[in-house]
This record gives C-alpha cells, sequence and structure tokens, in this order.
C-alpha cells in the first residue's frame, strides 16, 4: 500500500470517528433534551388535571371520557390522583393502569416530593401536590409520539449525513495526502536523475526550515560525501596504477635488457639488484596501501590496548636504525621525573602508531642533510604530546596545504624516494586514535610535527 492511500485512510478514519462521536454526542444530547422536556411537560399536565378535578371544575367521569376519547387520536396523559393514604381518588383509566401503584411507590413519592421513571417507552411521574391545606399524591404516565419521531428522523439525518460526510472525507484527505506528497514525488524524479555520470546534480531546497527542505539537505550531504569517495577512489586507482607501473617498467626494461644478448656476471648481478631494488620498491608501496585500508577501519574493529609511548617510540627508533643505519633518532624526555606513568600511556593499536611514527621520523631523516630527527616527550592536562623535528629543507605553503593527501609527494620528489602514501597514512592513524597532527615548518629551516594523543 502506497503512503498516499494509507494516509488517505489514517485520516480518513481518524476524522471519521470524530465526525462519528459528534453525531452521536447530538443525538444523545437531543434525546436528553426531548426526555427532560417531556417530562416537564407531563408534570403540568399532571397538575392541571389534578386541579380541575380536585376544585371540582370538571366531575370525574367527563375527564374519562374525554381521555378515553382523545388517545383514539393523541398520545393523551394518563393521570391519578391519590390521598397519601392511598386511597385512590381519581384515575383516567384503571383498566390500562400503566404505573401499577403501591405502597412503596407512594411511600417514595412522599418522601423524595418528586420521582421521575420510565415504564417501558412510556415516561412517568409522581409527585407530591399539596391543594387547600392537603397534600395528594399525584401520578403521571404517556407516551412522546411527537418526540420520538422527531428524534428517529434526526437519527435518519444524522446517518446519512454520516455517510454523506464519510465519503466527501475520503475524497478530501485523498486529494491533501496526494498534494502534501507531492513534494516527496518531486524529489524521488530528481534522485532519479542522479547517477555516477551525474554526481554533480542535487537536489533543490524549497524550503530549508520544514522536514523535505531538511531531507534535501541531509541527501546533498550524502551525496556530497559520496562524490568524495568516487572522486577519491578515481584518484586512488589512477595513483596506484601509475606508482605500480613505474617499478614494473623499470623492473621490464632491465630484464629484458640483460636477456638480449650474453652479458658479463658483474652486469647479470648489478640487473638483478637493480630488479630487486624495483621489487622491494613496489613491496613497500604495497604494504603501504594495505596499512592505509587498515587506518580507515572503524575505532571498533581495531584492537586497543593501554600503550606507553616512550616505549613504543624506542622500539620505532631501533626498528629505523636497523633498516637505515645511516638514519639518526635522538629522544627526550621533557618531563622525566612523571610521578605517574599514565600521563605517558595512551589507548591505541601498538602496529598502527607504529607505523605513523615510523612514518613522520622516517620523513624527518629524508628530508635533513644529517639525516636527524628530534623526538620530545611531553604531557599536559588531558594529552601526551609527542614532537618530532628536523633541520632540513622544510616546506612551501603549498607542500603544507597538501600535505596529507594521498599519493602528495611535493617539489622534491625526485631528490627522495617515497610513494605519497607516508603522511596520509599517519594523519588517519592518529586521528583514528582520536589525536591530533599539526605540522610548523618553514622553507630551508626544517619541519616539526606536534601529535597530540589523549592519555588515560
Amino acid at each position: 500500500m502506497k503512503i498516499r492511500t494509507a494516509l488517505t485512510l489514517k485520516n480518513t478514519c481518524a476524522t471519521a470517528a470524530v465526525f462519528l462521536a459528534c453525531l452521536t454526542m447530538i443525538y444523545i444530547v437531543s434525546e436528553h433534551t426531548r426526555s427532560k422536556t417531556f417530562f416537564h411537560d407531563l408534570s403540568g399536565e399532571a397538575i392541571t388535571k389534578a386541579h380541575l378535578f380536585l376544585r371540582d371544575q370538571v366531575d370525574a367521569r367527563t375527564m374519562q371520557s374525554i381521555y378515553l376519547n382523545n388517545r383514539k387520536f393523541i398520545n393523551e396523559v394518563e393521570v391519578a390522583v391519590y390521598t397519601t393514604g392511598f386511597r385512590m381518588l381519581y384515575h383516567d383509566a384503571i383498566q390500562n393502569d400503566i404505573i401499577k401503584e403501591d405502597r412503596s411507590m407512594i411511600n417514595r413519592i412522599i418522601r423524595e416530593k418528586e420521582i421521575k421513571f420510565y415504564v417501558g417507552k412510556y415516561q412517568c411521574i409522581g409527585m407530591l401536590y399539596h391543594f387547600q391545606g392537603r397534600d395528594y399524591i399525584i401520578t403521571a404516565a404517556a407516551y412522546d409520539g411527537y418526540g420520538y419521531n422527531n428524534l428517529y428522523e434526526l437519527q435518519k439525518a444524522l446517518v446519512v449525513l454520516f455517510l454523506v460526510g464519510l465519503s466527501l472525507l475520503f475524497v478530501v484527505c485523498y486529494f491533501l495526502a496526494r498534494s502534501s506528497l507531492k513534494p516527496i514525488r518531486d524529489i524521488v524524479k530528481e534522485a532519479e536523475t542522479i547517477t555516477s555520470s551525474q554526481m554533480d546534480h542535487r537536489l533543490p531546497v524549497r524550503n530549508a526550515h520544514d522536514e523535505l527542505g531538511e531531507l534535501s539537505i541531509a541527501f546533498n550531504s550524502l551525496l556530497d560525501r559520496l562524490q568524495i569517495s568516487f572522486d577519491s577512489q578515481k584518484m586512488f586507482v589512477s595513483n596506484v596504477s601509475h606508482e605500480l607501473r613505474t617499478p614494473l617498467a623499470a623492473l621490464i626494461a632491465e630484464l629484458d635488457l640483460s636477456l638480449q644478448k650474453e652479458r658479463s656476471g658483474e652486469h647479470y648481478r648489478r640487473a638483478i639488484e637493480n630488479a630487486l631494488s624495483d621489487a622491494r620498491r613496489m613491496t613497500k608501496l604495497i604494504d603501504g596501501l594495505l596499512n592505509l585500508a587498515k587506518a580507515d577501519y572503524q575505532k571498533e574493529q581495531i584492537r586497543m590496548k593501554e600503550i606507553r609511548l616512550d616505549e613504543l617510540l624506542l622500539d620505532v627508533r631501533s626498528y629505523i636504525l636497523k633498516a637505515h643505519p645511516e638514519y639518526k633518532v635522538n629522544i627526550l624526555f621533557e618531563q622525566e621525573d612523571a610521578d605517574d606513568d599514565r600521563m605517558i600511556t595512551v589507548m591505541g593499536n601498538v602496529y598502527l602508531l607504529s607505523i605513523a611514527f615510523s612514518n613522520l621520523i622516517e620523513n624527518n631523516c629524508k628530508y635533513s642533510a644529517d639525516k636527524t630527527s628530534f623526538v620530545q616527550i611531553s604531557y599536559w592536562d588531558r594529552f601526551t604530546v609527542v614532537r618530532l623535528s628536523d633541520d632540513g629543507i622544510g616546506m612551501t605553503d603549498t607542500d603544507k596545504e597538501k600535505l596529507f593527501t594521498l599519493f602528495y609527494r611535493g617539489n622534491h620528489e625526485t631528490n627522495v624516494e617515497g610513494h605519497g602514501i607516508g603522511m596520509t597514512l599517519s594523519h588517519k592513524i592518529i586521528s583514528l586514535h582520536q589525536g591530533r597532527i599539526d605540522v610548523h615548518s618553514t622553507h630551508g629551516e626544517g619541519t616539526t610535527f606536534v601529535i597530540e594523543l589523549p592519555h588515560v
């Protein structure tokens, strides 16, 4: 069932329920008014007849004759007059006797002064009437034919009104639902035109303050993120293809050249060394891409534990010096008298943090003339702070702006080996650990990376 139909039915049913309740209330109030009015008229008719009888203005036989003749054409009131001692003085039609008076009823009338009740469809009253210093009991009963006929006609009118109103309600609710959902249909039509080749197309926002405007804005924000993701994916594939093609082409060229004719052992040795260098370069690139994929995991997907940053940095230093004996890594603890080791302990993943710090330290060493990186560890407030600096060539404003862009290698890429993955990977890893990384660099005066990680 479409939302339009469901809304139509729900709104119709809800409105019909309220409409029916109102019509029912009208009927109940009308019945109450009819009953109250007829009891009042019945009381007046009973007093009039009793007064005529008690004043001897009309004799009993004449009053009974009038009653019997009238009830053939109209719903005449049947009146009876009793003494307080339950002696009947007058009755319009003893043979009918609608009320069936008894001693308990008389006593109740004397006690309550007036009672009202029903006998079948007949409305009945009993009252204590004071006349010329004496108390009398008057009972009266009659059928409100005129009132019931009007009530029946009202009932038919209300039923017809409900059915007609229900039909009109359904039609009105249908068009209201249709008009209300038209903006959604327009949004659907616009969304259907958006494809992978038209990712720059966006939904129109007619009113940013209503729910549909908020929906369009949220959808456009989603499209913005998807477009960025698609563009990054295209750039990633393009750059990876380029980065892999270069060492592969060099490897193939080197091996082809060696196979073209018989060469000396020394030449074959150099060819194998060059091929091995290209293969290692490809391995390093692939490792970097795999680590980049791991850095894109959600925090909940990565195993975290408490890590002392001083111990981690010492392990990283040993690894780097083993791989690059010409590098120098100096580690300085600015607050060696720390009373609490937790100040330099963070929750993190050892493997990922080791990669992040390795990339930053290697970046210091690669771009400094003396191949040295200075590492300082300190803490304050809620963060452990690690500063990694060098006295190298520094960065331009463009380099700092694009430093964490994937595959960006700056203006020195021809002089220094790399793939443009390390800085992006380090930034992702630090962000994954709810930390931040800042870069302070002046061209020709060195670079300093400042990393803040929340300690435990």
